[in-house]
């Protein structure tokens, strides 16, 4: 040992040792096999409220059970037997990790390690505020041996032969030796990186925890350099704390490394030892491991941003639905009036396809925030990947070779196949982006049984089909990939890409009961890999022969509408089928008519309306009074089919609901569904 600090001897280190420990943040007790008290430190003793006399070497470890006892720490109860049981518990230790609370509220985390000799150390944190480690543990002092200390005066002040004081000197050596190894081993045990480091940035001492972090063999950082040990990247990080620290400041600080091929990331105090003369000798590492915390830091952040576009996507979509029917009602309204002309024609088509495309990118956004519901069916996932692939090699130029493995053909998932497709579609067009000078893209299905593997793609254990998408472009280096399924992130140039596809992707298998991987190096390519829930398919029905027709109209229509536009549209789209329409702004104006106007059939009404009853609202109240009343709701938010205030009852939330935008096809059907839902 005295390669680790030769300017320091044996009792000073300790010092030195108990000076870093007490200023840890957890409480740590040793007992021997005896249940005897060989170290604690003040964190323990302020932690459970024990006087300060209560605690000293070769304590009992009943008289801190009786200490609690007497102060009703374990209840009512007889206070003997709660007691015995307790010691006798102790003496039949095993490892444990366990929380308590005190009376005082505070909760407290004991973790118990056993020792050699049937002793055992125990930690005591304070986890009242979070459960994850966040403060740094200290070690623990351990008092030098009280025998020897006294074998030590008897020494110092013994006027004995030679041989007597070299007899005596050997047994100090001895047992200040067995105080080192106590010390070390309890270092050892304790789940803390420690170590110290000289004023020349020299370890003089690392524990094993420390060594293993670093992936040395115990015992190889002790008489290394700090970057020798740490590696540059890491130095890199930690020089400027390294600098403060030999200064004489206390510095913590967290870092970031690559360990067994993961980035972890760890939090460290570093403790300067300042000399009598105010001389900085080095300093105490005290470190640990907080992968875990970062981690759902991370995914608690990636939540709160996915909520956030949710939220915003779901207010917009009704005004944009409402914009859309307006658009895709006037110009189907135009095409049906001038079919034969060419010329209007020539704009309304290619209007109306754009408009219809909204439409879809709407409800992508709403199926990203989980909003939209999906229209699962069993899918041909061999078919829908040929399908894509035709449409595929038209999008690519000829320097991007396309393949498929369509061994899956038989193979169905339980997905929406236009939102699949969509996802697909747009994994192969960021490959084409990838590879500008060319390459190879790679399209293949099969049916997997996901078990350990299943955490991978965030997914429950089970049957799914595995579509995989893989290119040999320019791939994604770490930092690019870490957010490549976030809202809004792309490496596009300006208008070039929303920072949308792949968010909506994710958003469209998580919402499918699937998930999503991808693995990419720079210069290696990307690989998507995406799983979704594995189907049989249905047995083929014959749809019924009698197709009925659509609606002839003749009855009066009341149309209730807040939108002045939307009212103009839908007012038209009646008119053609041959409804005679009455209109009303909201829904006062509607109940009014609907008290006047007896000849009212049918009540069209938006479900979203400003003050007053809301569409489902007005629906319950117009059934209460004409049971006989057909109703048709119109809605530019899908989810509201579910959204019933708690004033709704069944009546209401049975009625058809048609989602804007819709042509007049639509409406004749929703009308015509109404009519035979009818008694």
């Amino acid at each position: 040992m005295s390669a680790e600090n030769p300017s320091a001897d044996p009792a000073q280190r300790y010092a030195m040792l108990q000076a870093g420990l007490d200023l840890l943040d957890q409480g740590i007790t040793v007992f021997d096999g005896n249940l005897r008290l060989v170290a604690w430190n003040r964190t323990f003793l302020q932690l459970l409220e024990f006087p300060d006399e209560l605690a000293y070497v070769g304590a009992p470890f009943a008289s801190f059970i009786r200490h609690n006892a007497e102060r009703g720490e374990y209840g009512p109860g007889d206070r003997e037997t709660q007691i015995a049981e307790r010691v006798a518990a102790a003496r039949n230790f095993s490892p444990h990790v366990t929380e308590r609370q005190r009376p005082n509220g505070r909760v407290l985390q004991l973790r118990g390690e056993p020792l050699p000799n049937r002793g055992f150390v125990t930690l005591y944190s304070d986890v009242t505020e979070q459960r994850y480690i966040e403060h740094l543990t200290e070690h623990q002092n351990i008092q030098l041996d009280e025998r020897v200390r006294r074998r030590t005066a008897q020494l110092e002040n013994a006027n004995a032969n030679l041989r007597v004081a070299n007899e005596e000197n050997e047994r100090i050596a001895a047992a200040l030796g067995r105080s080192e190894a106590r010390v070390r081993l309890i270092n050892d045990t304790i789940p803390i990186l420690i170590g110290y480091v000289d004023q020349n940035e020299v370890y003089q001492y690392a524990n094993k925890g420390y060594s293993d972090w670093y992936g040395h063999p115990e015992g190889g950082v002790t008489g290394r350099t700090v970057p020798d040990v740490v590696g540059p990247v890491v130095y890199g990080q930690v020089r400027e704390s390294v600098r403060r620290a030999l200064s004489g400041q206390q510095v913590t600080y967290e870092y970031q490394m690559q360990r067994q091929g993961q980035t972890v990331f760890a939090q460290s105090t570093l403790v300067p030892e300042i000399s009598t003369a105010g001389e900085t000798l080095g300093f105490f590492v005290f470190s640990h491991d907080i992968t875990a915390q970062k981690r759902m830091q991370a995914a608690l952040v990636q939540a709160q941003k996915m909520e956030a576009i949710g939220q915003l996507t779901g207010g917009l979509a009704h005004d944009f639905n409402n914009l859309l029917t307006v658009i895709i009602g006037n110009l189907a309204a135009l095409q049906d009036h001038r079919p034969d002309d060419a010329g209007v024609n020539e704009f309304v088509e290619p209007a109306l396809q754009s408009a219809r495309r909204g439409v879809q990118l709407i409800k992508r956004l709403l199926t990203f925030s989980r909003q939209q519901p999906l229209e699962p069916q069993a899918v041909d996932i061999g078919q829908l990947i040929a399908s894509l692939a035709k449409l595929v090699r038209r999008s690519l130029p000829e320097s991007i070779a396309v393949s498929t493995d369509l061994s899956a053909a038989a193979v169905h998932a339980l997905v929406d196949p236009g939102q699949l497709e969509s996802a697909l579609l747009n994994f192969a067009l960021n490959s084409r982006d990838a590879m500008p000078n060319g390459g190879r893209l790679h399209i293949a299905a099969r049916a997997v049984e996901l078990t350990t593997n299943a955490a991978s793609f965030d997914v429950p254990p089970g049957h799914y089909v595995l579509i995989e998408v893989a290119d040999n472009g320019c791939g994604m280096d770490a930092a690019t990939l870490a957010r490549a399924c976030e809202p809004l992130f792309t490496t596009k140039r300006l208008g070039l890409g929303s920072g949308l596809g792949l968010a909506m992707a994710y958003g469209f298998a998580k919402q499918s009961g699937g998930g999503i991987a991808i693995h990419s190096q720079p210069g290696q390519g990307t690989t998507v890999l995406l799983v979704v829930p594995l189907t049989t398919p249905e047995p083929d029905i014959e749809p019924p022969g009698d197709e009925a027709g659509l609606p002839q109209g003749g009855e009066l229509v009341l149309l209730v509408e807040d939108e002045p536009n939307v009212r103009r549209v839908v007012r038209q789209q009646l008119i053609d089928l041959g409804y005679p329409v009455i209109e009303a702004e909201n829904s006062s104006q509607a109940m009014e008519m609907i008290e006047q106007v007896i000849d009212i059939a049918i009540v069209v009404s938006d479900i979203i309306m400003p003050g007053g009853l809301n569409g489902r609202q007005l629906a319950e109240s117009i059934l209460s009074r004409r049971p006989d009343m057909r109703i048709v709701l119109m809605s530019g938010y899908t989810d509201e089919t579910d959204s019933g205030d708690a004033g709704d009852t069944g009546g209401a939330s049975d009625l058809p609901v048609l989602a804007k935008p819709f042509v007049r096809q639509d409406l004749a059907r929703a009308l015509l569904r109404a009519t035979r839902e009818k008694p």
